[in-house]
This record gives structure tokens, C-alpha cells and sequence, in this order.
């Protein structure tokens, strides 16, 4: 029969257990997560374009509501197939994400969003533009295209990597204003906005964020961006339906995806923090920037829109006979 000491030092114990922080007691529950490492956020493209730039905000905004860091690690290469890679192979416990852009397209296909990587949310979407950082440039869209035609040649064009947005949005424009100018790919925006403004490449079809700063100060022309809409960081600069191709309409977009078997409730809960991060006044002012508009919605209605935007590059790509490689 227990002593009354014993008694007294049991009851002390499951005292002491009710008393201990929320924190402790729930150390081996998924539920607690996440509270025991740091969330790894990887970014296919080297740093400097607009989706590295948007996702250190995002991920900055996301340390402060998870309580733990956030850490960027940047993993450029075969335009995102590493860092697609990496993600899958990563184990599905909510502490590793991923910002995927597109539409990106690919001669042999990596892992996907919808497939080995779960779709979280989407950040933003919004346009790309044409512009070019050599001495007397022509004027306009129209200068431009005139020039190509007599030169063919002579022009190119640089992207962030093979069957990127940037990729698809320069053919687009060769299709509509029947041009012939030559794809130049690159690991990530970075090193091709420096060949742009260094005018080793004649022409950059990039991001907006990367180069707002270099067509302000003058280094680069803008001729027009891709969506239909004008943006508000580049109020004088046409969209291309403007400066008549009539049929032109083309935008990039970054969504957040995790591995595949990622715990449900975790998605859901990064879709609403992530839902927040892009109404914060922070990233809106990126967002203004770069001429994007902010995600909403739901990791259903995102991978809805996945698969919808990037059916129809990949038809314009068959169609194309796109070198994809």
C-alpha cells in the first residue's frame, strides 16, 4: 500500500505536468507544429527577381505569425527543376515550403504542383515587360518591330530560364508581331537584368520589379507591358494590345506549394497566413512595384487555376514546336 509520502509525491508530479507551458506539453503533437525548427522557404532562381523579392517579404511577414525564422534558400537552375526537386523529396511536415512560378513549361516534366507538391496559395500574379538597354533604341513597339524585321539576326532576348512565363510571353510577341528574335535563357532574373542594362543582350523580356529601378533612372527602355492593364509603377508605359498587337495578353504568376502529404490542417492554415501576408501593407507596396496583384482564394482554387493557365501555354507551345530544353 502506498505511503502517504508517495501519495503526495504523485499528486506533486501531475501538479507540476498541468502547470508546464502549452508549448512543452504539446512538443510531440503534429498539432503543436510549428514550434520545434526553423520553416525552410526554397526559390528555384537565383536572387534579385521579383519572385525571390516577393517571397523574402512573404517570408519575413510569415516568421512573425509562426513565431519561428523563415529561411530562404535559393536553389537556381534548369528553370526551377532542382528546387521542384528538392521540395518533393523534403518530408511533409509543414517546414518546408516553396514559391513555384508560372506558367513555366518543361521538355521532360518535374515534379508539379497537384501531383508531388500540394498547392497552398497563391502570392501574386501580374505582368512582364519588354525592355532594352541599348544605345538609341528604337522608339516604339513599332520602331522595334520594323527593326527586327530588317535584321532578324540582330535581335534577342533574355529571360530567367527555358519554358519560363518569360519565355512563353517573348514567343507570344514573336507570333503576334511576326518577328524571329532569338531566346536567351538564363539561371534567374539577376544575371539577366545585369546583361540587359550592360546591353549585352539587346532585349529583356523580365519581370517588373528587377528593372523599375533602371528604367526610372533611364539605363533601360520599357515598350510595353504584357497584361492588358497598365500598372501603376510604369503609369506611361502601353500593354501591348496598346501598342497594336491586338491579341497580346500574358502574365506570370507565384503560387506556394509544399510536399506532397503535407497535413491538411497545415495547408489550410498556411493558405489563411499566407491570404493575410498579401493584403499586408508590405507586401503591397512590392506588389505596386512589380504591377502585381495580390492572391486570394483557396489551396483548391488555386491549383484550379494551375492547371488552367498552364493548359493553355502548353498548347501554344505544341503548336509552336517550343524548345523547351
Amino acid at each position: 500500500m502506498p505511503t502517504p509520502f508517495l501519495h503526495r509525491r504523485a499528486l506533486l508530479a501531475v501538479t507540476a505536468t498541468l502547470c508546464l507551458p502549452s508549448t512543452v506539453l504539446a512538443a510531440g503533437d503534429p498539432g503543436a507544429w510549428p514550434n520545434t525548427k526553423p520553416i525552410t522557404w526554397i526559390v528555384g532562381f537565383a536572387p534579385g527577381g521579383t519572385l525571390d523579392v516577393l517571397t523574402r517579404i512573404a517570408a519575413r511577414k510569415l516568421g512573425e505569425k509562426t513565431g519561428q525564422p523563415v529561411v530562404v534558400e535559393n536553389r537556381p537552375g534548369a528553370s526551377g527543376v532542382i528546387a521542384l526537386q528538392t521540395a518533393a523529396k523534403a518530408a511533409p511536415d509543414g517546414y518546408t515550403l516553396i514559391s513555384v512560378p508560372g506558367p513555366v513549361l518543361y521538355a521532360t516534366q518535374p515534379p508539379e504542383v497537384g501531383k508531388e507538391l500540394v498547392a497552398i496559395a497563391t502570392l501574386a500574379q501580374g505582368p512582364m515587360v519588354l525592355v532594352s538597354g541599348v544605345p538609341n533604341p528604337p522608339a516604339q513597339v513599332y520602331d522595334l518591330i520594323q527593326a527586327m524585321k530588317k535584321s532578324p539576326a540582330a535581335w534577342s532576348y533574355a529571360s530567367s530560364g527555358s519554358g519560363t512565363s518569360q519565355h512563353l510571353a517573348g514567343e507570344l510577341f514573336n507570333v503576334s508581331a511576326a518577328t524571329a528574335m532569338t531566346h536567351v535563357p538564363y539561371k534567374g532574373g539577376g544575371q539577366a537584368v545585369a546583361d540587359v542594362v550592360g546591353a549585352q543582350i539587346p532585349l529583356g523580356m523580365l519581370g517588373v520589379t528587377p528593372v523599375l529601378q533602371h528604367i526610372k533612372s533611364g539605363k533601360l527602355k520599357a515598350y510595353a507591358v504584357t497584361t492588358s492593364y497598365r500598372i501603376e509603377s510604369l503609369p506611361d508605359v502601353p500593354t501591348m494590345k496598346e501598342a497594336g498587337l491586338k491579341n497580346y495578353d500574358a502574365a506570370q504568376w507565384y503560387v506556394v506549394a509544399a510536399p506532397k502529404g503535407t497535413p491538411t490542417a497545415q495547408i489550410q492554415q498556411l493558405n489563411t497566413w499566407v491570404n493575410e501576408i498579401t493584403s499586408s501593407a508590405e507586401l503591397k507596396s512590392a506588389l505596386v512595384a512589380s504591377g502585381s496583384v495580390a492572391g486570394k482564394g483557396s489551396a483548391t482554387d488555386t491549383q484550379q487555376f494551375i492547371e488552367s493557365d498552364t493548359r493553355k501555354w502548353r498548347d501554344l507551345a505544341k503548336s509552336l514546336k517550343l524548345d523547351l530544353n
